[in-house]
């Protein structure tokens, strides 16, 4: 007993605050106690004595311990205050329309081993809750208030113990319930009834249209409303939002301010304005606005257009919230506050959210913090939550980043605003993410011609009972003599009339008019057709600002040790420069990002390994070697450099950052954004960003963006998955004026595309197939002068071509021209010329027709590609290139795998392509090729 001899020498207070201590952060307590807490199984073998103490087996040594009665109730009562913190979530009263599931061991104090002699005890642990000492049964009550009732809350698992303690500090008041005025009472009653009154307005005008009605979460409206006018007392400038199509029209309205008239004509179908605009169905469209509080801060308001993918837009909301933080606000994030609303079926199912989340923290995509409001319905499409999820709740995934998770029962208006104000708050402070789980239910199916009887009949015959949010809580504010019968009545008919007055404005206008999202960001800018797209653009630029440039990025800091292998890799591009004036791929891509920092242009990059490039070939940040200590120097171009360069090594995700930084380009035009695959087929983990964004974006919601893509792509032998950036697929999502697509042969030319990108007064995506070898191959490279003086290049004929001499005209693209032209130089065939389709798409067409004018005297033309004919680019030239029909076509027979895994049979097939190419009788094989 010596050894333990403290243990009764100190009050019980003492001991429950040490023990509360410990619990939050074991580190931050006396060694010797630490060891007795570790060492301990309180309440598990235990036996008492007549003389009120207590034996204790030690947990691992089996050694036993005599201690008060009194020291050890309060350690018990102290591990049932704990159960609370840690597992109360699971017992709360936040199903509006089901039984909760069981879970076990409960709550109940004798699985703490207390009893109910107990409850009338006084015990010091009521301190720790900021009761003072109490009863048990006043701190049952105390935690039954915060952790069991409205809002369930799991926030044990963060590791900081300062940001625990702020946590159960703010529980702690009031018991975790609100205390809002009559005021404040009355403006979340105004907002239900609008979110109720909206949606009941609809379903009587438009029936059996789809409207993807809120109705069983209204609650979110005076939610977003309070999160609003709180953040902009907070500081907060920007809003940028994103959600599905679940109560979009309802947020539209009531937090965005979009006018009721606008919604209804796009439910009338009425054709849109432009010609140029295909449009979106209404739930899928973006809106921006100034919103103007109560306070009189004046708030910028964003909600991005989404595609039917409903967590896709998450990603692209987190770029475009960086994009301005970088733009505006380099010095405090906190200024733009990103929110993200999901479904509950989606944030639970969908990769993307679990891609997102593990953004939240990094360099390159942290936002300062995200709120995460989840819509929960408890049904996906027509799934049942329990074949929706393996997980608990599905907020789960918020735990990746430990980030707190609230869930809220929509029915209680005042317990989901006070959540929200916690998350406002946790934000504010802490910089990171927060989720509620707003747990309510789905009034009709999935949309409004659905019967959702037909999988949940015993939940829908709940739900038809259910009394509406609005309601229950003017019955509660009745209760309390804050309002009368006839309030609920006049807000109602009131907010009806103005709606039937805006119905009446909209019958009178035979076009719907889409007003383009963030207008602000893109003055100056117009949209582009196709023809447009084909304009020559001065892309050339001053030799001695070239020469300044050169002289930055070739020469590495005095005084600093680097690796023997970047000393001489700077060397070499100092000579290629200054010396021997053959600049290659590395040289003319960092030259490019150059020029266009230097004309105030800023320059974002992100993608795996982008900092020295996938195949080490470009170096942007260079490492010391001792301290690792990272230069970047196109960031040492001139003294108080306005525009940066900024290069992010990704996680390794392509869905999530693709998404991202797409919406980084969205909300900032004048930055060169570039997202690198780390090879060109990676980008198939994100197509749905491409199929829904990048290629369409424009036509369905009058979005320009400039987001370059590039893909490595090329065919050396490395397998199908290193070889083929699929071309093909990005090729067949081009139509009109929707995105640029190039395979590009010279650093001159990547320089010049890259410039064009900028210069021009448009955006399109671009798309680039960017070399493997090439990036170290002799011939591919660029004199200083074709810096200076060139500009883009959609084709490049051959120059070495004897006009009169030529008998066959080949077409290619890309890598394998350097294949065909080694096979012309070495059989000497002054027959063929060799010429280069630069750009794909919008295809150069009356060029292609000139060289072919050019050649006439050839006796063919041919299309020549490394990849399979059912790949590539002839489908392509087929669709848009009508004499493409009459052309010979020299590829790979057709196959499922992009490519063979043995290098020996891919480097025969290779061969036998090129062999056709310049002799057509060679055409077996297309027989013996297996």
């Amino acid at each position: 007993m010596d050894k333990y001899s403290f243990l009764n020498a100190a009050n019980t207070a003492f001991f429950a605050d040490l023990y509360d201590q410990y619990l939050i952060n074991p580190d931050s307590v006396e060694p010797s106690w630490r060891a007795f807490f570790q060492g301990f199984d309180f309440g598990m073998e235990t036996s008492s004595s007549e003389d009120d103490t207590v034996t204790i087996e030690h947990a691992t040594s089996g050694e036993k311990i005599e201690i008060s009665q009194d020291v050890y109730k309060e350690f018990q009562v102290i591990r049932l205050i704990d159960g609370y913190r840690s597992r109360g979530h699971l017992f709360t009263k936040t199903n509006p329309v089901r039984e909760r599931r069981k879970y076990s061991p409960t709550l109940a104090i004798d699985n703490f081993g207390l009893e109910k002699a107990d409850l009338n005890n006084v015990f010091n642990a009521g301190d720790i809750l900021g009761i003072g000492p109490s009863t048990l049964q006043e701190i049952i009550d105390h935690l039954e208030a915060i952790y069991c009732d409205a809002i369930g809350i799991e926030y044990m698992y963060i590791r900081n113990p300062e940001r625990k303690q702020w946590i159960q500090n703010w529980l702690n008041v009031n018991d975790n319930h609100p205390k809002f005025n009559d005021d404040e009472k009355k403006n979340i009653l105004r907002k239900l009834n609008e979110a109720i009154s909206f949606e009941n307005f609809l379903h009587t005008k438009y029936v059996g249209q789809k409207r993807f009605s809120l109705e069983g979460n209204e609650s979110l409206i005076p939610a977003l409303d309070t999160l609003v006018e709180k953040a902009a007392d907070m500081g907060v400038q920007q809003f940028v939002m994103g959600m599905a199509h679940r109560g979009r029209l309802n947020v539209l309205t009531n937090i965005f301010g979009k006018s009721a008239k606008d919604i209804f004509s796009e439910f009338d179908g009425k054709d849109y304005e432009l010609d140029i605009f295909d449009g979106d169905v209404k739930y899928h469209l973006g809106w921006t606005s100034d919103r103007k509080t109560t306070s009189g801060k004046k708030i910028n308001m964003n909600i991005a257009p989404n595609p039917s993918h409903l967590e896709t837009v998450g990603a692209v909301v987190e770029g475009i919230t960086r994009a301005k933080q970088d733009r505006h606000y380099k010095d405090d994030f906190s200024k733009v506050l990103p929110i993200v609303v999901h479904g509950d079926a989606a944030i639970a199912g969908q990769g993307l959210a679990y891609e997102v989340v593990q953004m939240a923290l990094l360099d390159g995509y942290k936002t300062g913090g995200t709120i995460h409001i989840v819509v929960n319905n408890q049904i996906g499409f027509t799934t049942n939550y329990l074949d929706g999820r393996s997980s608990t709740y599905c907020t789960d995934v918020g735990k990746v980043t430990l980030s707190p998770v609230l869930h809220v029962n929509a029915d209680d208006a005042e317990a989901v605003v006070h959540a929200i104000t916690f998350a406002l708050d946790y934000r504010m402070r802490y910089g990171r993410d927060v989720f509620i789980d707003l747990l309510g239910y789905r009034k009709y199916g999935h949309n409004e011609g659905d019967e959702p009887r037909f999988t949940q009949p015993k939940l829908y015959k709940a739900i038809s009972k259910h009394e509406n949010p609005r309601d229950i809580y003017a019955d509660k504010l009745k209760k309390e003599g804050v309002i009368d019968d006839s309030y609920v009545k006049k807000l109602e008919d009131d907010y009806k009339a103005s709606l039937e007055e805006k119905l009446e404005d909209s019958r009178k206008e035979d076009k719907t008019v889409i007003t383009p999202f963030m207008q602000d960001e893109w003055k100056g800018f117009n949209p582009a057709l196709e023809d447009k797209m084909m304009d020559t653009i001065d892309t050339s630029y001053p030799k001695d600002k070239l020469t300044q440039i050169a002289e930055t990025i070739t020469n590495l800091p005095k005084g600093k040790k680097f690796m023997r292998k970047i000393e001489k890799l700077i060397k070499e591009r100092n000579k290629m420069f200054f010396e021997t004036d053959k600049l290659d791929w590395a040289m003319g891509e960092l030259l490019a990002y150059g020029s266009l920092l230097e004309e105030g242009f800023a320059v974002r990059m992100s993608g795996q390994d982008v900092e020295r490039g996938t195949f080490s070939h470009r170096h942007a940040v260079i490492k010391l070697e001792d301290s690792e200590e990272e230069v970047v120097l196109l960031n040492e171009l001139k003294e108080n450099q306005n525009a940066h360069f900024d290069v992010y090594n990704s996680l390794l995700s392509e869905y999530g950052v693709v998404g991202f930084d797409y919406g980084y380009a969205m909300a900032s035009p004048d930055t060169l954004t570039i997202w690198e695959a780390q090879f060109g087929d990676f980008s198939n983990g994100a197509q749905i960003m491409i199929d829904q964004y990048i290629s369409a974006a424009e036509d369905k919601w009058k979005l320009q963006n400039g987001l370059v893509m590039l893909l490595p792509h090329g065919y050396e032998g490395q397998g199908a998955e290193h070889s083929s950036a699929r071309m093909e697929r990005y090729l067949q999502l081009c139509a009109k004026d929707n995105m640029f697509v190039a395979d590009v042969t010279t650093p001159a030319n990547l320089f010049h595309l890259l410039r064009r990108q900028m210069k021009a007064d448009y955006r399109k995506p671009l798309i680039v197939f960017t070399p493997k070898s090439l990036l170290r191959h002799p011939k591919v490279v660029s004199s200083v002068d074709e810096f200076v003086n060139g500009s883009f290049q959609t084709v490049i004929d051959d120059a070495e071509a004897s006009v009169k001499k030529v008998k066959t005209l080949v077409f290619c693209t890309g890598k394998f021209y350097y294949d065909l032209l080694a096979a012309k130089e070495e059989g000497k065939r002054e027959d063929v010329a060799l010429v280069r389709i630069e750009q794909l798409f919008p295809l150069p067409t009356s060029e292609m027709r000139k060289i072919m004018d050019k050649y006439s005297s050839a006796e063919e033309v041919v299309w020549a590609q490394e990849e399979p004919r059912n790949m590539g680019a002839w489908s392509h030239l087929l669709l848009h290139f009508e004499e493409a029909r009459t052309f010979r076509v020299a590829s790979r027979r057709f196959y499922a795998a992009p490519a063979a895994g043995s290098a020996t049979r891919s480097k025969r097939r290779h061969q036998q392509v090129i062999e056709y190419v310049f002799d057509k009788t060679k055409d077996n094989m297309q027989r013996k090729a297996k």
